[in-house]
């Protein structure tokens, strides 16, 4: 199974769709799981600039909210996709709010992880720090490929192949050559 097999739901006119991430094919995707409550939260607004800086050369971010770190992404999905658009004017698509981690973790999440363990945290060990406080937090150690905090962000080539993985910290604009190489421009 490939990532253009795992079907999704987006939230569209507010309406829930299932669609086939295979409608994403020949783009590169920047897949990110968020939250509208974090600390991490204004990284939306460098999301939506490259997303607008490059959208037009086949390159699409898919955002993913999710609720498992501490709660902070709290509302329904209209009320986060109203946060987002209000206050960040994000364009790029939204998704149905998801679990990334546990029993009820998404396949698309289930696949990534498999994909590709771990991530480009820049020099920073954010994932030591977040692995001890989530296990803390939550009372239970986890996996090492599990997703540790809002966030997180993996780097997928037009092909479909998950290219790289980085720490929550790593910011959108660290992460812009990554996406020039694979868009060739």
């Amino acid at each position: 199974m490939g990532i253009y097999d795992i079907k999704v739901i987006k939230r569209e006119n507010l309406q829930d769709k299932e669609v086939s991430l295979s409608e994403y094919q020949g783009k590169v995707m920047l897949i990110v799981n968020t939250a509208t409550g974090c600390g991490l939260t204004p990284q939306y607004e460098a999301l939506e600039k490259l997303y607008r800086k490059y959208q037009s050369v086949d390159f699409t971010i898919l955002d993913f909210p999710c609720n498992q770190f501490m709660e902070q992404a709290k509302g329904n999905d209209e009320e986060i996709s109203s946060f987002c658009t209000l206050k960040y004017d994000t364009t790029f698509p939204r998704f149905k709010k998801i679990d990334v981690n546990g029993e009820n973790e998404s396949p698309l999440y289930t696949f990534l992880k498999n994909a590709i363990e771990e991530r480009d945290d820049n020099g920073f060990s954010f994932k030591n720090l977040l692995l001890s406080l989530t296990s803390k937090i939550n009372g239970k150690s986890g996996k090492k490929s599990d997703i540790k905090w809002n966030f997180e962000k993996f780097l997928v080539d037009k092909n479909g192949n998950v290219v790289k993985r980085f720490a929550p910290t790593v910011t959108p604009g660290e992460i812009e050559s990554e996406i020039v190489k694979l868009l060739k421009v």
